[in-house]
């Protein structure tokens, strides 16, 4: 989603910028997505859950973490990414067998003066797919996951809005939530990817691994509504190659944290969560806030 934007927005600063690496934020999966309680999957049945994510930044930071001061910079994403569960009441290795597709709809809009820039496109993102098997033992949740990201988004080389990022990306899941007290009213969570990107079709450059945590502590307040507080840490593993001659490869990495609240409403079997994620560290990408919104029906 806005890693492809950032991408080509760092490129095109290394001309007002000499000093600063052509970074490449790696990551198809978004930070931020998922927080209180995400690695726990639901029992069987079938699911409808539907993300709404909102980015801004006004800050683009170098390798070692300093705003470099773009002048009227400005990006803002939102990201509508409906997707699909299924958890069947099939068992493999005691764990129930799912399987959940999704297809991000993205609009982004980035402003760079310095670069003469300034483009807002809407488009259809790359299409994720993925199996899963979940445990659901006395205090412990525990879900794993592989997947790949298509690229069925449209993408382009240089500076661009375009929501697709133009390479397949496999994508390993694993979590657990553990809740410490047995009626079940604490919740803490932890959920780890990690994606291995495929060249692009369109620098034919492959860009480096990225280990994606996302985190969270929660405490039951009634029944119904959860209150926690949640993060996320994303981290680009390994080296680009296939890069041009000359070409560096920049790693980037960002954190953040802040609240989040989870709302029960079981007379129409609906769920909705409303987090945001403040970015206080950010490496050779922009760095900026996430807000998310999300609706799961179960049917």
């Amino acid at each position: 989603m806005r890693t492809q934007t950032i991408r080509y927005l760092l490129a095109a600063a290394l001309a007002a910028w000499p000093g600063l690496l052509p970074a490449q934020p790696t990551a198809h999966y978004e930070p931020g997505i998922e927080g209180i309680k995400g690695p726990s999957l639901p029992p069987p049945g079938f699911y409808i859950r539907d993300y709404n994510v909102i980015y801004t930044a006004d800050e683009l930071n170098d390798p070692s973490g300093h705003n470099l001061h773009v002048q009227n910079l400005n990006a803002l994403i939102y990201a509508n990414v409906p997707r699909a569960i299924w958890i069947t009441p099939e068992k493999l290795l005691g764990g129930n067998v799912g399987v959940d597709a999704l297809l991000p709809l993205v609009y982004t809009s980035l402003k760079v003066p310095p670069a003469h820039f300034d483009q807002s496109t809407f488009g259809v993102g790359d299409f994720f797919a993925e199996g899963t098997l979940s445990w659901h033992p006395k205090q412990f949740d525990f879900s794993v996951g592989a997947g790949s990201w298509a690229p069925t988004g449209d993408s382009a080389k240089g500076l661009t809005t375009r929501a697709g990022k133009g390479y397949w990306t496999p994508m390993f899941t694993a979590g657990a939530t553990w809740y410490p007290d047995a009626a079940k009213t604490w919740a803490i969570s932890a959920l780890s990817r990690y994606e291995i990107n495929t060249q692009d079709r369109d620098t034919h450059i492959t860009t480096g691994d990225a280990y994606t945590l996302e985190w969270g502590i929660s405490k039951s307040v009634i029944k119904t509504i959860d209150l926690g507080l949640v993060g996320y840490y994303q981290d680009q593993i390994t080296a680009d190659t296939h890069l041009p001659a000359g070409a560096s490869s920049g790693y980037n990495s960002v954190a953040a944290v802040g609240p989040e609240i989870n709302v029960a409403f079981p007379s129409c079997m609906l769920f909705a969560s409303l987090r945001y994620n403040y970015e206080f560290m950010a490496e050779n990408r922009l760095q900026g806030h996430t807000i998310a919104l999300t609706l799961t029906k179960k049917f």
